[in-house]
This record gives structure tokens, C-alpha cells and sequence, in this order.
């Protein structure tokens, strides 16, 4: 299992106090009455899990006559005959398989054969994928088969076995931190990946992954036999699991690094759909490929903080047809089993999420629907804590007639499976096929067109991308030839450099001829995208093109897209644009978040054009307020390197007159002295849910959106509080919340905190044997550990506690959000906040009209 898996993140408060109480007195899983389902459904207890004897189960799958088949984490395999309805299982009824395998992380039925990937981290046996067979019909599986061994350093490593949708093959999962094989020359990734940072990529200061570098996690498509093994797709972090829906459209959850919190590089979790060829853009570090970079996908959905673990479809449940279609994703940390609803979207799909069983504790680590009985089991467990096997039937009224297995018709899926079908191989055919789809408006087409132009010999395309005429066509092409030219061999050696810098030449050359103010925003995206890869795989042109790429970029910067501002700062600082400096501190003073000021900072950490004293003086100053920044546990560690680089880029003369400024100590604020820096000198005014209730329901029209968001950042709410792409995890995410509540309930949650307390953020009190007393949330479990994060504000302000010297444990009260964030706000900035909040961060939504 993984270190994501188990070891961060948001544990909900019960889980600490109840799994506290249960270890100590046996073996038994949560209870049912701590868990909760949707309408009509119904969940029982099946089995709680001897520890000592059977382990902490992972995995499940069924075999090819609907028994169970289970895995535990540090061990072996079990059997089980699922019980009829209202019944238990008991000891008896759970059979040792007689293989000798250990460690199973995923396991699959197919080709008459048990296939499992064994993750062993404590290296007993060799990782990688195995067949389990019945070598005497005996109906035992006794039978082990290494068919290919995958070397995994850790916990991010093998993990499940799916058939792919053709039937011919499997789909293996793996995580970040296994060594891929010898792949095919069929895998339909194109094998020219690379870290492409045009600034020096900064590692993690923690040193977690030290050296592990492209491509991440991948997921391949393996024959049954072993032998051939091709690259699917790749750029995953932590993958678990993956399914595929009636559509043969793959789908996996995968996890970010959680020490990256609050960075701007930093990425929920999410439900990826996984084409051929995809690039989710993992990365180490402050590496990450960011959704909008046009070198990899985005997710489809981003779900929040958690530990992804398995994910099935709901296909032949019997459940009502909303729920057969679902695709369930199960989160560990936060004990939820989400159900996932997806719509057709183009030639990928949208989707939106609902909690469909939910418990505490419930450390869920995987979910299969049983064909022969038609109900949903699911597995808690791992990390050695109590587990135990749970079964989800459906007893309401609604149908649960079998939903038609049909695949939907799809247009532009069919665009896009007709591209996948040249991935992988050379076809005359295929340059005319994706050409036209180049510049398509469905980012998926895209991807698919430019994968597979990449897999054609280089001769065949080179000077058709360099003399495209439509810009909107030729910014993907160069992307294309920026990738492969930079990785292809009679390129990029260091016998022939002259080779390097014609290439180079030659593609800047194209990239400089486009106007790039007439580009729509994702054609910019895309140029400037491909510029720094450019810039990065060949090196540095000579300074005649250099000024034609600042003369080309610079009046773009900055633009109303932050997205578009990260690559151009980036870029142009790179290339020491004289303007860079001024333009990027002004949007460092303006931007109301931590991550985008961390970002820019980032970007200029190296520039040494275009500095006034005064600038230099604002940016050195900048680090002393953000050393009151928080964020994961390597946030302060990513500081320290940006301020690093940026001392290091002064000359000898700015250091020697900065003297003083460098040797600066930063005051440490608490949060509400950061808060109060805004709102200084204000009289404060105690404001009443009656009178601004009464307020909104008349004035959430014409509200001012830039205010709104300086007033979210203003009052504290991204220190705790996730808002689409930046803020923090200990608070629920409000991305959403417009959708959820009026605006009446934004404002009583906020004059009112302590009103309703969610469970899953409420703080507990804990009195120690020695008479220490200790308030905060739960963040984590490991064993007899518990770890409670004391300060909302700041993730690493944290205690450890063992259970065992726990003396007394009471939920508080009293919520972990301050009173009066409003009384120092007027009505106006009050009315643009819940205007923003509502309109879930969209500057053109109805309450912004004018």
C-alpha cells in the first residue's frame, strides 16, 4: 500500500476515538450504526477481521464462480462464499487459498486464471504481475507464476489488474515509484518525456522522491503472458485502481503530494479519464504539470483532500439505474465512498460526485459489485488497522431493473478512438487523419491528434508543422516537433550540436512568425507552452531571437488569465525580459492568494534584468510576509529555496546595499494579526444574521468580483479553505458551496460557527495520564499513534499523541473558525464576498452584471 494511501491527510474525528476504544477490545470493525448510506440502501457487517490471524484486507475481487477472493496487506489470499442476506460470516466460513503469494495490491479473474499485482515493499517476494492457477482441479489455487517482475521501491508502486475492454489484455496499475520494464514499440505513449522546466525545477525539501523523475506512475497494457508490456498512459502519482465503463473508457483516482499544500503547484485529488497516450503530468517536487500546461490532461473531476483508493463501476448491482451507472471512487482518510455520475462531454465526459456511503471510522480500501448476487462488498482495512468486510444492498422502492449494457454513440469519441488507432505504429495515413484535428475546440481530440502525428517518422511531418499556415494548427504542430526533435537521437547529440541549434532555429523561427495577440487564450496557452519547451530541450538561442520572443510575449503580460500569467512570467523572465521585474511584482502586490504571490515569486527568483532598488527592495520584503504563510509540511522548505535562488541573483553591489533588509529576521503573526493588516484603523461593527440576511436579498446584484475574492483572501478563508485551485485542506472546500447553500446559510455558518459543526473538521478534546490537555483535529492514525493538527491556519503545528496514554477524549463544542470575520468587513465587501462564494469564483455569473 501507499504512503498517500494511509499516512495523510484529514482523518475524520471519530475515527481516532472509536477505532481507539475497538483495537483495544478486540476485533471488531465499525459498527454499522456508525455508518451512514444514501436513501434505500442498506449496508451490513459481514466479518470483522482477526488482525492476528487474517491481516488487514486491501483488496477483493470475485473468481468465476462468484466467491470472494480477498488479499491481505502483509500477507496472503482468502476465500469466501458471500452469505444470503441478514446473515454474518464467521471464521470458519473464510478459507486460506493455499498460494503462496503475499502482498496482493490488485487481483482480477480473467483468462481462467487468478492475475494479481504484489506490491511487497518489505521484499520477500519479487513485485510485479503473477497468474494464479488450480494446477490439479482441486478448486484450490495453488499454482504461482512471476510473469513479469516490476521493481518498486515503496508503497507507490504495483497495484491493480483490469481487463481491458477488447478482452485480449490487462491493464496494469503502478504508481511513481516503480522502474518501468522494456516497453513495446506499440505503447501507444510516445516515449519522448521529459521534466521540461524552463525554470530549474526545485525538489521537495523534505527530500521524498529524491532522483524519481519522469514519466510517474504509469498504467500499461499487458499480455496475459507477461511478455509484452506497452506504456498506456502515464504521469500518475499514486494510482490504486482503475475501471472501465460501457463506453471501454478507462478512469482511475489518483492523489498529489500532500506536502505541497497550499503551493501553487499543488493539485487535489481527482477522477481522471485515461486515453491512449495520456500525460497526467506528475512531476517531483515543485515539477507538477499544472491542468492547463497543453503537454498533459486535466482531470475530470477534482474530488478534494483524501487517500484515492478503489474504484469500480455499479454495473450489474442491483440498484436503481443512477447507481449502476455510477462510478465509485473510495477515499481511505476520509472513510467515503463516493459515487461518481458521469456525462458524455465532447469526446470525454464531466462528471459530478455524491457521498454514497460514508463512516466513521471507515479506512475503505476497496469495491466490487458480485455479478451472481448483484450487491456492492467493500473492504476497510490496511496499515495493520482493524479490518473488516462490509455489504451494500439496495431495499427501497425505486427499479432496479438492469440498465442496458449498450455503449453510448459518440461522435467525437469516435474522432478520437480513430486517432488512438495510430498510436503506437507508423501509418502513411496517419498525418492526413489527425492534421485537421489539430487546432479542435475538444481538448481530447487535440491530444489524441497530436499523439498521433508523434508516433510518425519525423521526415514525414517536420516541414509541414514549420510551414502550417494556420496558427491555430501550427501551435500544436510545434508542440509535436518541440517534443519529439528534442528527444529524438540524430538531434539531440553531443557529437552534432550544430543539429541541436538548426532545430532550434528553425522552430523558433515558426513559434515567432505567429501573432500572438490574434491567438485565442488556448492558443496562447499552447505557444507558450511550446516555447519553453523549446527553450528547455535545445537551449538558449541567440539574442536576436530572444528579442524577438520578448517583442512577442511582453505585451501579452500580464494578461486577465492567471494561467496564461504563470507561463508568460515564467517565460519571460527567462529570457531577462527588461519589463518583467516591474509587472511581476505588481501582480505579487495585487494577487489576493498565497499561491499565486508564491508563484510569481517563483518565476523571477533567477532574473536579474530590469531590478530598480525599490523592486528589489519590495521582492526581499515579500519574504518576510510570506515566512507567515502556511502550508504542508514542505512549504516553508519551498520558501527558503525560492528566497535562496532570489539572493543568490544579486550582484555583489545589491547585496552589499540590502545588507541590513537581507539580514532581516520575519515577526512571526499569529493568523488573525496577518488578517488584521487589511482592515487596520477600522471601527468594527457587530453584524447581525437578521440585518445581513436581509441585506443579501436585495443586493446581490452589481456586486464587485475583485473585491469579493480580495475579501475571501481577506478574512482568512483560504488559510483553511479549498476555493477551486488554491487554499487550504483543513477546512471544508467551498468551491462548491453556492451550489449547496443559500445565501442566508453562507452567512449564519459565518456569524454563527459553532452553530453546526461538520463532523469531519471538528476539533476534540484530549486530557493526557499526565494532565496535559491537548485541542485540535485529527490528521492522522497509524497504530497506537493519533496526531492532532492544533492550528487550523498552520498544517504543521501538530502533537502526537499515543492512545494509550490518553485519559479522557470529548468533541468540542467550539468550532475551529474564529467569530466576527465579518465585523470588521463593510456591508458592501460582506455582500461581495457571499456574491463570490455563490458564484463559485465565476466573474461572469449573474450577480457581476452590471
Amino acid at each position: 500500500m501507499r504512503r498517500s494511501f494511509f499516512a495523510l491527510l484529514l482523518f475524520p474525528l471519530l475515527a481516532s476515538i472509536t477505532l481507539a476504544a475497538e483495537t483495544k477490545s478486540g476485533n471488531t470493525a465499525t459498527p454499522i450504526d456508525r455508518i451512514t448510506a444514501l436513501p434505500g440502501f442498506k449496508v451490513e457487517l459481514l466479518y470483522s477481521v482477526p488482525a492476528d490471524i487474517q491481516g488487514s484486507w486491501v483488496n477483493l475481487c470475485t473468481d468465476d464462480q462468484g466467491r470472494l477472493l480477498v488479499s491481505d496487506q502483509f500477507g496472503g489470499l482468502y476465500r469466501i462464499t458471500p452469505p444470503p442476506v441478514g446473515k454474518a460470516l464467521t471464521a470458519d466460513d473464510v478459507q486460506k487459498v493455499p498460494a503462496e503469494i503475499r502482498a496482493v495490491n490488485g487481483m482480477v479473474w480473467a483468462f481462467d486464471a487468478l492475475y494479481v499485482g504484489v506490491n511487497d515493499y518489505e521484499r520477500k517476494i519479487p513485485s510485479g504481475l503473477y497468474r494464479i492457477t488450480d494446477s490439479n482441479g482441486d478448486d484450490q489455487l495453488d499454482k504461482v507464476e512471476l510473469l513479469h517482475e516490476v521493481k518498486s521501491q515503496s508503497d507507490h508502486g504495483v497495484h491493480a489488474v483490469l481487463p481491458t475492454p477488447d478482452g485480449k489484455a490487462l491493464y496494469l496499475v503502478t504508481g511513481n515509484n516503480t522502474t518501468p520494464p522494456p516497453l513495446a514499440d506499440s505503447s501507444p505513449v510516445r516515449q519522448v518525456w521529459g521534466e521540461d522546466h524552463l525554470l530549474p525545477s526545485m525538489p521537495d525539501g523534505r527530500g521524498h522522491n529524491a532522483g524519481v523523475l519522469a514519466p510517474g506512475g504509469i498504467i500499461y497494457r499487458v499480455s496475459p503472458d507477461g511478455k509484452k508490456f506497452e506504456a498506456y498512459a502515464n504521469g500518475f502519482r499514486n494510482v490504486f485502481d482503475a475501471a472501465v465503463n460501457r463506453d471501454g473508457e478507462l478512469f482511475t483516482y489518483d492523489a498529489d503530494m500532500e506536502y505541497d499544500f497550499n503551493t501553487p503547484w499543488y493539485r487535489p485529488t481527482r477522477i481522471c479519464h485515461v486515453t491512449s497516450g495520456a500525460e497526467f503530468g506528475w512531476r517531483n517536487g515543485a515539477g507538477k504539470r499544472m491542468p492547463f500546461y497543453a503537454d498533459n490532461l486535466p482531470g475530470i473531476l477534482d474530488i478534494g483532500p483524501g487517500s484515492p483508493t478503489g474504484v469500480t463501476f455499479g454495473y450489474g448491482a442491483k440498484f436503481p439505474a443512477k447507481y449502476q451507472d455510477a462510478l465509485y471512487a473510495l477515499d481511505w482518510s476520509w472513510g467515503k465512498l463516493y459515487a461518481v455520475h458521469l456525462e458524455p462531454s465532447g469526446s470525454s465526459y464531466t462528471a459530478t460526485k455524491e457521498e454514497f456511503v460514508t463512516g466513521a471510522p471507515l479506512p475503505i480500501t476497496d469495491a466490487i459489485i458480485n455479478q451472481h448476487d448483484g450487491a456492492m462488498y467493500f473492504t476497510i482495512g490496511g496499515r495493520r488497522v482493524q479490518s473488516g468486510l462490509y455489504r451494500v444492498t439496495y431495499v427501497g422502492d425505486e427499479s432496479t431493473k438492469p440498465v442496458a449494457g449498450n455503449a453510448t454513440e459518440n461522435e467525437a469519441r469516435d474522432i478520437r478512438h480513430m486517432l488512438e488507432a495510430f498510436h503506437g505504429k507508423q501509418d502513411p495515413a496517419a498525418i492526413d487523419a489527425a492534421w485537421p484535428y489539430l487546432a479542435d475546440e475538444d481538448r481530447f481530440i487535440r491530444f489524441a491528434a497530436r499523439t498521433a502525428i508523434e508516433h510518425q517518422p519525423l521526415e514525414s511531418w517536420e516541414a509541414k508543422a514549420l510551414g502550417e499556415s494556420d496558427p491555430a494548427k501550427q501551435v500544436t504542430a510545434l508542440l509535436a516537433l518541440a517534443r519529439v526533435s528534442g528527444d529524438c537521437p540524430q538531434h539531440r547529440t553531443k557529437a552534432a550540436p550544430e543539429l541541436d541549434a538548426a532545430m532550434r532555429d528553425k522552430l523558433l523561427a515558426a513559434v515567432t512568425s505567429i501573432d500572438a495577440q490574434q491567438l485565442d487564450l488556448t492558443q496562447q496557452l499552447i505557444l507558450v507552452r511550446t516555447t519553453q519547451i523549446i527553450l528547455n530541450r535545445f537551449g538558449r538561442p541567440d539574442q536576436a531571437t530572444i528579442d524577438k520572443l520578448i517583442a512577442q510575449l511582453d505585451p501579452l503580460f500580464p494578461a486577465d488569465s492567471a494561467e496564461l500569467n504563470w507561463l508568460l512570467c515564467e517565460t519571460l523572465a527567462w529570457l531577462q525580459s527588461p519589463t518583467v521585474a516591474e509587472k511581476a511584482m505588481a501582480l505579487i502586490q495585487s494577487a489576493p492568494t498565497q499561491e499565486e504571490q508564491m508563484q510569481y515569486a517563483r518565476s523571477i527568483r533567477m532574473l536579474t534584468a530590469g531590478w530598480t532598488p525599490d523592486l528589489r527592495t519590495q521582492y526581499i520584503e515579500w519574504f518576510l510576509k510570506a515566512a507567515n504563510y502556511k502550508g504542508g509540511a514542505s512549504f516553508d522548505k519551498f520558501i527558503e529555496f525560492i528566497r535562496n535562488d532570489a539572493v543568490a541573483s544579486l550582484s555583489d553591489a545589491e547585496k552589499q546595499s540590502m545588507k541590513e533588509l537581507l539580514a532581516k529576521k520575519p515577526v512571526k503573526k499569529s493568523a488573525l494579526e496577518n488578517l488584521g493588516e487589511i482592515f487596520a484603523g477600522r471601527e468594527t461593527t457587530e453584524w447581525t444574521l437578521d440585518e445581513l440576511s436581509a441585506a443579501a436579498r436585495t443586493g446581490l446584484t452589481k456586486r464587485n468580483f475583485a473585491n469579493g475574492r480580495k475579501m475571501f483572501a481577506a478574512a482568512g478563508c483560504y488559510a483553511c479553505h479549498r476555493f477551486g485551485d488554491q487554499g487550504g485542506m483543513t477546512g471544508p472546500d467551498l468551491t462548491s458551496a453556492g451550489r449547496r447553500y443559500s445565501p442566508h446559510d453562507l452567512l449564519d455558518q459565518v456569524v454563527n460557527p459553532s452553530k453546526v459543526i461538520n463532523d469531519q473538521f471538528s476539533a476534540i478534546n484530549v486530557l493526557t495520564i499526565d494532565g496535559k490537555v491537548h485541542s485540535g483535529v485529527v490528521v492522522n492514525l497509524n497504530g497506537d499513534s493519533m496526531t492532532l493538527n492544533t492550528d487550523l491556519t498552520d498544517p504543521n503545528k501538530r502533537v502526537n499523541i499515543n492512545r494509550n496514554d490518553i485519559e479522557e477524549m470529548a468533541v468540542s463544542k467550539v468550532s475551529a473558525m474564529p467569530v466576527g470575520l465579518f465585523k470588521s468587513m463593510t456591508q458592501d465587501e460582506i455582500l461581495d464576498l457571499i456574491a463570490y462564494l455563490i458564484s463559485g469564483g465565476d466573474s461572469q455569473h449573474e450577480y457581476f452584471q452590471k
